[in-house]
């Protein structure tokens, strides 16, 4: 629940995200690779919420939207801890730190044609040009990590290359958090989402 954190801990965070260390009085501490947060958003209007900084925001690669269970799934979360009694499931590790490193240095060699890092170029710069829906666009950050975003999604489907359907299957997860809506897409009822899909029926596929 990262946005129940108070500003010191958002803070020290952020180092660790940027720098990859932390720092407790007047020492230094690097952290092992590999090093990742994986964090969960309360909706801001919960009580004792704060809006997270933009610029920690933009440490994040990815945002998902996590939506409520379906009723079989929520039947089966009713049964697991309120029928008979609960075991807590054993963990068992099926891969290490040395294995991990590996795989992220075979996603980076992935291939990635001009065309596609244009195509990715055309996307975010269209977040930044003046609209009356968007207040501030995505960075360059969005520009990196949607090129390793659609690297991972290739690897995982077994290529060695990026596709165009690489890059709109995870367009939204990377850009949702590093677009801002002014206050007339607020007060439309617009959501980023829509924003993005509207950009991408503007620029071409490669």
């Amino acid at each position: 629940e990262i946005n129940r954190a108070p500003a010191k801990v958002q803070s020290a965070l952020l180092e660790a995200m940027q720098e990859k260390q932390v720092t407790i009085g007047d020492t230094t501490y690097p952290l092992d690779r590999p090093f990742l947060v994986i964090a969960t958003q309360n909706p801001l209007e919960q009580q004792g919420t704060y809006p997270l900084p933009e610029a920690q925001q933009d440490r994040f690669m990815l945002k998902l939207k996590i939506k409520y269970p379906t009723r079989a799934e929520e039947k089966g979360i009713i049964d697991r801890f309120t029928v008979g009694y609960y075991t807590k499931p054993v963990l068992e590790k099926i891969i290490g730190a040395k294995e991990i490193i590996e795989l992220s240095e075979k996603v980076n060699g992935i291939f990635v044609d001009e065309s596609i890092r244009n195509y990715v170029l055309d996307i975010v710069l269209k977040t930044r040009e003046a609209s009356p829906y968007i207040a501030s666009g995505a960075s360059p950050r969005a520009s990196i990590n949607l090129i390793k975003a659609a690297k991972g999604r290739a690897f995982l489907e077994g290529r060695d290359y990026v596709i165009p359907d690489d890059v709109k299957a995870m367009v939204y997860d990377v850009l949702r958090h590093r677009i801002l809506l002014t206050y007339d897409a607020e007060a439309e009822g617009l959501e980023v989402e829509q924003i993005i899909g509207e950009i991408l029926d503007k620029i071409n596929l490669p």
